[in-house]
C-alpha cells in the first residue's frame, strides 16, 4: 500500500497556526531592550492592541501565557476577604476560581452546568445579595465546552454597581465581537497564541479607570504581575520583556487592523457557520447551548471511541483536534476556526472527520458535511 505524503493540520484552539510573515519576524536580530530603538517597536504595538480591544485605555503587556494575565486580575483587584463572583462553567471559569481561592476572595461561585451558558439574572440576583461584591469574573468564550456568554448584556447589569467586571477573552477575543469602552467592560485579558495568530508567550490586560482605582488601592501580594509598575513604566516595560515575540506582536496588530476588527469578527463568523452546517450535516450533535466562533464543540456518538479519534489523527494522519477536559474526555471534540484559518481549513477539517468517524465505526456519507460547509462558503460569497 502507498503511503502519502503527511501534513500536519493545526485545528485545536490554542496554539494556532502561525503566519510565516509572523515567524519571520521572530527571527530577527534581538536588540536591547532598554533603547529608544526597541521601545520604539513596543510602543507601536502598543497602540495598535487600543484598537483591537477597543479601548482608549493603556494595554499592558505581560511574559506569560494567558493564566498570567489572569492571575495579574486577581491579584490586583482582590484584596484578602473581598467578596468576588465568579462563573465557572467550564475549565476556566473553574480556574478564575481558584485563583480567586488563591488569594483570599471570599468566592461566590456560579455554577453553571458545562455547556450552557449563565443567564444575566443569575449574575444580578448575585449582585443584588453580595451588594459589596468587589469583582465579576467571567469569560466571553469558554474554550473547554464552545459556549460564548452574553458580556455586553453582563456588562449592563455590573456597570450599576460598585464591582468591576473582569473578562477572560483569551480565546474569545478577535474571533467574538468585543467592545471594552462601549460596553463598559473593566477589564478584559487574553494571550497571543488563539486569534493573534502568534506563537505563545505574551499575555495582555487593559483596564478602565474604574478598575484601576481599585488596583491602587488593593492591598494585596504581588511583585511580578503589580500592575502599578507597569502602568508607571508605560509604554516600556518594568522587567525584561519578550523581545522577539514582541517583533511579532506588531506585526500581527499590524496585519489585524489593515484588515479591519470587524472583518476579522464576520470571518471567524462564516467559518464558524460553516463548519457548524457541515456537523449537523453529518447527523452529529452540537455540544454548546450557545456556539460561538472560536471553536465548534461536537458530542462523540455512542460506542465511539473519542478519545481514540482524536488520538488517531493526530498521530495518524496529522490533523489536530481538541478533546474534552475534565469529565468532557473522551465525550466531545473541538475543532477550531480560530486565528489564521480560512475556508479550506475547515474543509479539511470536516473531510478528515468524517473519514475517522467512518473508520470507527459511525458511519457517515462521505462528502455531506464537506457539501453543506461549501454551501455556507458559497452564499456567503467567499
Amino acid at each position: 500500500m502507498a503511503k502519502l505524503i503527511r501534513k500536519n493540520y493545526l485545528m485545536a484552539p490554542g496554539p494556532t497556526p502561525v503566519p510565516i510573515d509572523l515567524l519571520l519576524e521572530g527571527a530577527k536580530d534581538t536588540i536591547h531592550h532598554r533603547t529608544p530603538q526597541y521601545l520604539e517597536i513596543q510602543n507601536k504595538a502598543l497602540e495598535n492592541l487600543k484598537y483591537l480591544f477597543q479601548t482608549k485605555n493603556n494595554v499592558y503587556t505581560l511574559a506569560a501565557s494567558g493564566t498570567g494575565a489572569m492571575e495579574a486580575a486577581v491579584a490586583n483587584l482582590i484584596s484578602p476577604e473581598d467578596t468576588a463572583i465568579a462563573v465557572n462553567g467550564g475549565k476556566f471559569g473553574e480556574r478564575w476560581c481558584e485563583l480567586c481561592k488563591a488569594y483570599g476572595a471570599n468566592l461566590v461561585e456560579i455554577d453553571i452546568e458545562w455547556g450552557k451558558y449563565v443567564r444575566v439574572e443569575q449574575i444580578k440576583k448575585e449582585l443584588e445579595n453580595h451588594p459589596e461584591t468587589k469583582a465579576v469574573f467571567t469569560t466571553l468564550s469558554e474554550t473547554s465546552t464552545g459556549v460564548v456568554h452574553p458580556i455586553k448584556e453582563i456588562a449592563e447589569i455590573v456597570k450599576e454597581t460598585d464591582a468591576v467586571l473582569v473578562v477572560d477573552a483569551i480565546s474569545g477575543m478577535l474571533a467574538e465581537p468585543l467592545k471594552m469602552d462601549e460596553w463598559n467592560i473593566d477589564v478584559v485579558i487574553t494571550g497571543v497564541q488563539k486569534g493573534f495568530m502568534m506563537p505563545p508567550g505574551v499575555a495582555m490586560i487593559a483596564l478602565s479607570d474604574k478598575a484601576m482605582k481599585v488596583v491602587e488601592n488593593s492591598n494585596n501580594h504581588r511583585y511580578y504581575f503589580d500592575l502599578r509598575a507597569y502602568k508607571k513604566s508605560f509604554p516600556d516595560s518594568p522587567y525584561t520583556p519578550p523581545v522577539n515575540l514582541v517583533y511579532q506582536l506588531l506585526k500581527a496588530t499590524e496585519m489585524l487592523k489593515e484588515e479591519t476588527i470587524e472583518n476579522v469578527w464576520e470571518r471567524h463568523r462564516i467559518l464558524a457557520e460553516a463548519t457548524r452546517a457541515a456537523i449537523k450535516a453529518m447527523n452529529l450533535e452540537l455540544f454548546a447551548e450557545r456556539p460561538g466562533n472560536v471553536l465548534t464543540a461536537i458530542k462523540v456518538p455512542q460506542n465511539v471511541d473519542g478519545k481514540g479519534v482524536v488520538k488517531f489523527l493526530r498521530d495518524e494522519w496529522g490533523v489536530t483536534f481538541a478533546g474534552g477536559q475534565s469529565q468532557l474526555k473522551g465525550k466531545i471534540i473541538r475543532i477550531a476556526h480560530l486565528g489564521y484559518m480560512s475556508k479550506f481549513d475547515v474543509i479539511v477539517a470536516v473531510s478528515a472527520l468524517e473519514m475517522a468517524f467512518n473508520k470507527f465505526g459511525f458511519e457517515v456519507e462521505l462528502g455531506k458535511g464537506v457539501k453543506a460547509a461549501e454551501e455556507v462558503f458559497m452564499k456567503e460569497g467567499v
